[in-house]
């Protein structure tokens, strides 16, 4: 087979497919070339998540007429001049690829001038062919626009996600680029709504701030440390305000986004046995190092670097969590060696002149029921004195009863089951069968209605009913929150009540039946409702529901309101007993045990 060499337009569409995967692969790009250009204003305006377009207007350097054409030239850059300028790398970009897999893939208009020029330069592209090249007036800086994003590559742009989906990942892209540069002011525009404004801050932890909420702020800790290798400073979250969801660990490297398993390792090991199992704590850690140390070329994206000491590098990011967990640690003990301190209050020595002689007691008369009445006297309670030996005037209580009480339909509580029942430790109910004795797991068995009310509600479109409560709100971030309206109509379905409220609060008016509504619970419901919604849930039909309803059964089993009263335990039999299998849960696990006669017999 004879070889060919490719022609240059495959070749750019071949290699772009490295570079940019989606439209939140663009932002990022074209994000840092702006940070890297010096701008302090960065604007980010996107249609239809980046389908239809993404631009980003900066107020930095600008390019020269010929700069700008050649810009777009596949490892065009100005960051490199020789191999060893790879080792002193500080800035984001450095390849020259990205502009040229952009315009391989996309059309694409750039605007730029140098502040130092009267005019500017407009340079068109498409599918890596330059269109045309004018002077216009246009502000310093560079406005770029892509549209269309994989016009020619159908393929590609057929698997693209729903729009919430591949805004949620421009989102996070913004953020992770608005958080290294807290002197920069950004904004993100979507379908011309604003979703983040964000303006020069004083420090990173006003920057988090400004993008992921005041409420964060509270649970943040500082963390420092110094060495010869590294220097770190960050916050990390209080153990208590871990969370199962992933979001909010960020690692920044030289300015620079970094994944590292790790060194989350090493923040996971710093909080060992202080945060429950299957929870993480936020973090955000800045590491500064020599770039000679450092290899961040080996991921097409630049989201993975190498470390040339990462054990030393481990070491230090766990000390220092685990300085400031200790710190936080002691934080509300007293202080003996600070004279300042209040001082332990102490017994004088009179203090047994003090104590009560006694303990008073009071008189209970178990029997008295504020329901009897003296026949004719229908319209006056009676309210009886404490129960005691008869006084020397002879005077006594008197108790009445009236002959046609009903208030057990005013106290429905007060009705005996049909039956005798048992709750053991609000775990276990216990109750006769036609056999012996049997016992039902009441966790299991909520989760063996629940499922089988959701998948219903979810093949069949049967809705659930809702569990009316006091509104609550709750500030889940903008990325959470427009996970939760991608899903809206699922969550719909299955009995919750959760609309926007602004670009990153949801509230939550509703839950299903079987569910806690107290506000508590409902703020660490949104936690769990999040992280199953952000399995990947795109299998067969029939097996999606089934994964749903299970996952969601299990929620609401593990965290709804506990069984107290013998008429709650008697109707969670009967339901169960209804169920099409009632012996066990959708995972296999077995609900319900009978324990025969004869093995009772055997006891005794």
């Amino acid at each position: 087979m004879e070889l060919k060499i490719l022609p240059k337009n495959i070749a750019d569409m071949i290699a772009a497919g490295e570079v940019v995967q989606r439209p939140a692969s663009v932002v990022k790009e074209l994000m840092e070339n702006a940070v890297d250009a010096g701008a302090t204003d960065v604007k980010v305006v996107v249609a239809d998540a980046g389908r239809t377009l993404i631009q980003v207007i900066d107020n930095g350097s600008g390019m020269s007429p010929d700069d700008a054409v050649l810009c777009f030239e596949r490892h065009a850059t100005s960051k490199l001049a020789s191999a060893e300028d790879l080792h002193r790398i500080l800035t984001f970009g450095f390849r020259g690829e990205a502009l040229a897999s952009i315009a391989a893939v996309a059309e694409v208009c750039l605007r730029t001038r140098m502040a130092s020029e009267e005019l500017g330069v407009e340079v068109t592209m498409a599918a890596s062919e330059n269109k045309g090249t004018r002077e216009v007036s246009c502000p310093a800086g560079t406005n770029i626009s892509v549209r269309n994003l994989f016009y020619n590559i159908p393929a590609r742009r057929k698997f693209l996600k729903s729009d919430n989906v591949e805004l949620r990942h421009i989102v996070e892209e913004f953020q992770r680029v608005a958080l290294t540069r807290e002197d920069v002011a950004f904004t993100l525009t979507h379908n011309g709504k604003d979703i983040h404004v964000v303006k020069p801050a004083q420090s990173h932890k006003f920057r988090i701030q400004d993008l992921l909420g005041p409420a964060l702020i509270g649970e943040l800790v500082d963390i420092s440390a110094q060495t010869t290798i590294a220097s770190l400073q960050g916050y990390i979250g209080k153990p208590e305000s871990a969370r199962k969801t992933l979001g909010n660990q960020f690692f920044f490297v030289n300015g620079r986004y970094f994944r590292s398993p790790l060194l989350h390792k090493a923040v996971m090991k710093a909080y060992e046995n202080q945060v429950p199992e299957g929870s993480t704590p936020s973090y955000f850690i800045y590491l500064d190092v020599d770039p000679a140390t450092v290899d961040v070329n080996i991921h097409p994206t630049k989201a993975e670097i190498k470390f040339e000491e990462d054990q030393i590098l481990f070491q230090t990011v766990f000390a220092a969590v685990k300085e400031a967990l200790g710190k936080l640690g002691v934080a509300g003990s007293i202080e003996f060696d600070n004279p300042e301190a209040r001082e332990i209050p102490v017994m004088g020595s009179r203090f047994e002149e003090y104590r009560p002689s006694a303990v008073p007691s009071a008189g209970v008369d178990w029997n008295y029921n504020p329901f009897d009445r003296e026949p004719g006297e229908a319209g006056r309670d009676v309210i009886p004195a404490p129960a005691a030996p008869e006084s020397a005037d002879g005077f006594h209580t008197r108790r009445y009863t009236d002959p046609n009480p009903n208030y057990g339909a005013l106290f429905e509580d007060r009705t005996l089951p049909t039956q005798q029942i048992l709750i053991v430790k609000g775990k276990y109910i216990l109750t006769q069968s036609a056999g012996g004795l049997m016992l039902v797991n009441i966790r299991r068995a909520q989760e063996r209605l629940l499922n089988d009310r959701f998948l219903k509600a979810l093949t069949a479109g049967a809705h659930v009913s809702q569990a009316a409560l006091f509104p609550v709100q709750v500030t889940v971030g903008v990325e959470a929150c427009l996970l939760l309206q991608e899903h809206a109509g699922t969550l719909k379905s299955l009995g919750f009540d959760i609309v926007p409220f602004g670009t990153d609060t949801v509230v939550v008016s509703g839950v299903p039946e079987g569910y806690s509504a107290q506000q508590g619970k409902v703020e660490t419901l949104i936690g769990d409702i999040l992280l199953i919604l952000r399995d990947d849930h795109g299998g067969l039909p029939g097996v999606m529901e089934q994964a749903l309803a299970r996952k969601f059964a299990f929620l609401g089993a593990s965290t709804g309101d506990p069984v107290t009263s013998p008429l709650e335990a008697q109707r969670l039999v009967d339901a169960l007993l209804q169920a099409e299998n009632p012996e066990f849960t959708s995972a296999g696990k077995r609900i319900i045990s009978i324990v025969p006669l004869e093995e009772l017999d055997k006891k005794f």
